[in-house]
C-alpha cells in the first residue's frame, strides 16, 4: 500500500511538471524576442544600424518589447489553463476553459472577502490583476492550485450524467459549474491563510538565498539531476515564478524579476536573479557537453564512428546552439551513469562559479543564442567569464569521459540497433521512416491500444501513462528512433526521440 502510494504521488508530480511545458515554451521564445528587442534599442547597436533610429523601426521594436514582456504577466493563468489541461484524462478543452475560470473565480472571489474589511490583511500582498482590483497576489502559485483543482473536478464531473430536466448541465457542461463553485469558496479562504503561507515560502527563499554559493550549487545539481525523472521542471518553475526565487519591486520569481527589469534597470541590480537562470548552464551546455561528445567520439571503435559521428554532431549542436541537452545526455545516461553522475555534479559548479564571478546573463535556455541576446550585448554582465570557465570545462569534460569509458570498456556501440536508430533519428531533419507504420511500431511496443492511457510529449520526450508498463518492449522502441527509455513508475514510461518527437507525438495520437 505504501508503495503504492508512493507511485501514485511519483505520478501525479511526473504529470504536473508536464503540464507546464507549454507555457515554458512561450516563455522560451517571448524571452528571446525581449532580448532581441532590448539589444535592437541600445544606443551601440543603433550606432552601427542607422535605419533602427528611425521612428517606425523604434515602434515596431518597442512595440514587440512590450508584447513580450506582457507574457511574463500572464505566468499564473496560463499554468492555471497548462495545469488543468495537461492532468485532464479527456477533454482537454474543456478542462483548460475550466483552469481558467477557475484562477479568475478564486481571485474574484477574495478580493469581496479583502474589500468586506472582515479580515485584516497586508495590502503588500495585494494587487490589480486582469482587472479585479485589491485581490490576492499569489503569483505562480495561485494558478498552479487552481490548475490543479480544475483538472481533479474536471476528471471528476466530465461523465456525469443528471435527470432529463436538467440533463443540460450534465457531462462537460457540469465542469466550469464545479470549478466556478469550489474556486469561489476556495477564494473566500485563501484572504484567511494566504498571508501565514506567503510568509513561509519566502523563508524558504530567504534560507536559500543566506547559504549563498552553497544554495546556487545545489540547485544547478538538483535541476540536472532530476532531468531523467522529468521533475526538473517542478524546481525551476518553483525558483523562476514564485517568491522562493526571491523579490523585487512586487515581482517574485528570478525569470519574473528578470524579464520585468531588463533593460530598465542596470544589470548589477539582477544579478541575485540571474545566478539560477541560463548563465549556469552555459559552461555544460556551450563547452563541457560538446566535450563530452566529442569522447564519446573517439572512443567508440572505428566500424562504428560513422553512426556515433552522425549523433554526437547533433546533439553537440543542439545543446551549443539553443540549450538542448536530452539528446545528448540520454545517449551516455543508461550507458554510463557515473558519467552522468559527474555531469550534475560540474553543472552545479558552473552555477556556483558564475554566481562567484558576479556574472549576470539572464533568460532560461544556456545556449549560445542567450549568450548573445543576454550576455554580449549587455554592459556589465562579465560574459567573457563563461569563456574563461569554458576553456576549463572543456578539457575536464573530454578527458574524464574518455578516462571513464575506457577504463570501463564501455562505447555508444553496446547496442547496434540503437546506433542504427540513433543515426536515423538525427541524420535526416525529417522522419524517413515508413511514416504509415511508424506509430504503429510504438503503439504495439507500448502494449498495444488497449494498454495505452494518455499520449503527451515535451521538448524531447513522449510521456505516455499505461495501464501495465511491464509489457512494453524497449528493444522495438528504440528501432523507432528512440534514443532510450525511461521507466517513471508501473504505470508511466517517458520515450526520448529528440527534436522530433512533436511528430512523433502527432502520429501515435492520430492512429490511436
Amino acid at each position: 500500500m505504501q508503495k503504492f502510494s508512493r507511485l501514485k504521488i511519483m505520478d501525479f508530480f511526473s504529470d504536473f511538471g508536464r503540464s507546464l511545458l507549454l507555457p515554458i515554451a512561450i516563455l522560451a521564445l517571448t524571452g528571446l524576442l525581449l532580448g532581441l528587442s532590448a539589444a535592437l534599442l541600445r544606443a551601440q547597436i543603433q550606432d552601427l544600424l542607422p535605419f533602427l533610429k528611425s521612428d517606425i523601426a523604434i515602434y515596431i521594436i518597442t512595440t514587440i518589447r512590450f508584447i513580450s514582456g506582457k507574457a511574463f504577466e500572464l505566468i499564473p493563468v496560463m499554468f492555471s489553463i497548462s495545469v488543468s489541461f495537461g492532468l485532464a484524462k479527456q477533454e482537454k478543452e474543456i478542462a483548460a476553459l475550466a483552469g481558467f475560470m477557475g484562477y479568475y473565480m478564486m481571485l474574484f472571489s477574495a478580493s469581496i472577502m479583502i474589500k468586506s474589511g472582515l479580515v485584516d490583511i497586508d495590502k503588500s500582498i495585494l494587487a490589480n490583476i486582469l482587472g479585479i482590483e485589491n485581490t490576492l497576489q499569489m503569483g505562480a502559485v495561485a494558478g498552479m492550485i487552481t490548475g490543479v483543482i480544475s483538472a481533479y473536478l474536471h476528471n471528476k464531473f466530465y461523465k456525469i450524467q443528471f435527470p432529463v430536466a436538467i440533463a443540460f448541465f450534465g457531462g462537460k457542461r457540469f465542469v466550469s459549474i464545479a470549478v466556478i463553485f469550489w474556486t469561489s469558496i476556495l477564494g473566500q479562504i485563501m484572504p484567511l491563510i494566504w498571508g501565514p503561507i506567503a510568509a513561509g515560502i519566502e523563508v524558504i527563499g530567504t534560507s536559500i538565498s543566506a547559504l549563498g554559493g552553497v544554495g546556487v550549487f545545489l540547485f544547478g545539481f538538483l535541476e540536472r539531476l532530476l532531468i531523467p525523472t522529468g521533475l526538473h521542471h517542478i524546481i525551476n518553475q518553483l525558483f523562476r515564478t514564485t517568491v522562493v526565487g526571491g523579490s523585487l519591486g512586487g515581482i517574485d520569481g528570478t525569470l519574473n524579476v528578470f524579464m520585468h527589469y531588463f533593460g530598465h534597470v542596470d544589470i548589477e541590480q539582477l544579478k541575485p536573479f540571474t545566478r539560477y537562470l541560463g548563465q549556469g548552464k552555459m559552461p555544460f551546455m556551450m563547452y563541457g557537453l560538446p566535450a563530452a561528445a566529442y569522447a564519446i567520439y573517439k572512443t567508440t571503435p572505428h566500424e562504428k564512428k560513422t553512426k556515433v559521428k552522425a549523433l554526437m554532431i547533433a546533439g553537440a549542436a543542439a545543446a551549443f546552439v539553443t540549450g538542448i541537452t536530452e539528446p545528448l545526455e540520454f545517449s551516455f545516461l543508461f550507458i554510463a551513469p557515473i558519467l552522468y553522475l559527474f555531469h550534475a555534479f560540474m553543472a552545479g559548479l558552473g552555477f556556483f562559479l558564475m554566481s562567484a564571478f558576479d556574472v549576470g546573463i539572464g533568460n532560461t535556455s544556456g545556449g549560445f543564442i542567450d549568450f548573445i541576446l543576454y550576455g554580449v550585448l549587455v554592459e556589465n554582465s562579465k560574459w567573457y567569464m563563461e569563456i574563461v570557465v569554458g576553456i576549463f570545462y572543456a578539457p575536464i569534460y573530454y578527458y574524464v569521459f574518455k578516462w571513464y569509458l575506457n577504463r570501463k570498456k564501455i562505447s555508444i556501440d553496446t547496442s547496434d540497433e540503437f546506433l542504427d536508430t540513433a543515426n536515423n533519428a538525427n541524420t535526416n531533419d525529417e522522419l524517413t521512416a515508413d511514416e504509415n507504420s511508424l506509430e504503429v511500431m510504438i503503439i504495439n511496443a507500448l502494449g498495444g491500444k488497449e494498454n495505452i492511457e494518455v499520449v503527451n510529449n515535451c521538448l524531447t520526450r513522449l510521456r505516455v501513462d499505461l495501464k501495465n508498463v511491464s509489457i512494453i518492449d524497449q528493444e522495438v522502441l528504440k528501432t523507432t528512433g528512440a534514443l532510450g527509455v525511461v521507466i517513471n513508475s508501473d504505470t508511466q514510461v517517458q520515450v526520448i526521440y529528440g527534436p522530433k518527437v512533436e511528430k512523433i507525438a502527432t502520429l501515435v495520437r492520430e492512429a490511436l
